[in-house]
């Protein structure tokens, strides 16, 4: 049973059990452990992004990592796909991500690269735990000129900033382009609005300005509605909102609509298909996906595959069946092609290039899919509440979707990475699935006073 790993890594609060700085330390070491060889010298890269809280858990981390022998290289804020990229770039042992992604400031969290650049492997977080509850490592602590070394890596920002570029086409420029761009605050505030003005483009940047308690405060891809006003008001071709750590993407067009994942997955597989470049015709996303996107995957004449919700789990279904183009609804978007994670920046060079290529505006692109109504509500919780506990719970979700029949579907699913319960319901009569999902979250929220 996981104790501190969840979906995406390790999450809480700052300073709160799991997320401590004694914790951290011992991730450090156990991680330190597992890529040690006393014959070969060992690196893992650390990064973060603009929370308070990052440098207590960045200085935990690299003492628990030196302690055993280990070096660490030090980047600072960067993008977590950015982490990913120098992983790998630098031949390191591991990445570690220090970032709660989308959560607000006082949360913060620690997800883990492997040295291929893919989020480490479930039965290796398990392993990491075990070494923390137990006493196994305690009594291995190098001494004298054995201890690691912690080194900065000042040209991590410009290494990535390059790579990005690179995924873009040569023949291509943004020239004559207008973006709004905004990096809520995060850890894209130093890297994407050069990466786009490299390329040629005007850009209005937005949340570039972090102080360590604004990250994703009212801004970037979980409040895109700043964006899309300024694209407005701007009359500019298209708004980017990225989230904190740089992992997903939400753009407006340019009459200011908000155009989400499924949307933005529907216009690169078309384009993918037509460029004969999507293996197997195949998109993987996740149960959260819209079912128009399903459809719209038909029309094209090719498949999508629905894994479980996380990002992770959709690139371990890509990997499993040789994909290389999938994402979620929440604008994690998975190019495995040029990455291998989630990469808001470059999803969106990659989007600008179908726009340059087809020579046609995003309001126009976006409309290869078409949603059916869906309705998403979160029930906060004052515990982790399961939905085991709530009496005629799976009776009541099993009725509704009677109701419903073929033409929608329910899916509740406790969130793994914050006490909150996530309630989806889709099908044809908007006011119908709204008072189901209404329904559902009263029988949550009466649970958890209980």
């Amino acid at each position: 049973m996981r104790r501190l790993f969840g979906t995406d890594g390790v999450r809480g609060v700052a300073n709160v059990h799991p997320m401590t700085t004694e914790i951290a330390m011992q991730i450090g070491r156990g991680l330190a452990y597992l890529v040690k060889d006393m014959k070969l010298d060992h690196r893992i890269v650390i990064g973060k992004d603009t929370r308070l809280s990052g440098y207590m858990l960045e200085n935990a981390l690299a003492s628990g990592i030196c302690s055993m022998g280990v070096d660490v290289l030090l980047v600072g804020p960067l993008p977590t796909p950015g982490i990913a990229f120098i992983t790998t770039s630098m031949r390191a042992d591991a990445g570690v991500v220090i970032s709660a992604s989308h959560n607000p400031f006082q949360d913060n969290g620690i997800k883990i690269f492997a040295r291929d650049g893919f989020k480490l492997p479930d039965r290796l977080e398990l392993e990491i735990e075990e070494l923390i509850s137990s006493d196994r490592i305690d009594a291995l602590r190098p001494v004298a000129e054995e201890v690691g070394k912690a080194f900065r890596l000042d040209d991590a920002k410009g290494r990535y900033i390059v790579f990005l570029k690179n995924t873009f086409p040569r023949q291509y420029s943004l020239d004559g382009f207008h973006i709004v761009l905004d990096c809520a605050h995060g850890a894209t505030y130093g890297v994407a609005p050069h990466v786009f003005e490299e390329l040629g483009a005007q850009v209005t940047a937005l949340g570039v300005s972090p102080n360590g308690r604004n990250i994703n405060h009212e801004c970037g891809a979980l409040h895109p509605g700043l964006m899309a006003a300024k694209v407005r008001e701007l009359g500019a071709d298209i708004g980017i909102a990225l989230d904190g750590d740089g992992d997903r993407l939400i753009v407006s067009d340019e009459q200011g609509n908000i155009v989400d994942g499924d949307h933005i997955m529907a216009i690169c597989a078309a384009e993918m298909i037509t460029q004969k470049q999507l293996r197997k015709k195949t998109l993987v996303a996740t149960v959260m996906s819209n079912l128009g996107l399903e459809i719209a995957m038909k029309r094209l004449g090719g498949k999508l595959i629905r894994a479980g919700v996380g990002d992770r789990y959709v690139v371990e279904e890509m990997r499993r069946g040789g994909y290389n183009f999938g994402g979620e609804q929440s604008g994690h978007l998975i190019f495995l092609d040029h990455n291998t994670t989630g990469d808001g920046i470059l999803a969106a060079l990659q989007l600008l290039a179908i726009m340059i290529r087809r020579d046609q505006p995003l309001s126009e692109l976006a409309r290869v899919m078409e949603s059916c109504p869906q309705v998403l509500k979160n029930v906060r919780t004052t515990r982790k509440l399961k939905l085991d506990e709530i009496g005629g719970f799976s009776a009541k979700v099993a009725a509704l979707e009677e109701q419903l029949g073929a033409t929608g579907r329910i899916l509740v699913r406790p969130s793994g990475t914050e006490p909150v319960i996530r309630v989806m319901a889709e099908g044809a009569d908007l006011r119908q699935i709204e008072a189901m999902a209404d329904e559902l979250c009263e029988l949550i929220a009466r649970a958890d006073c209980h």
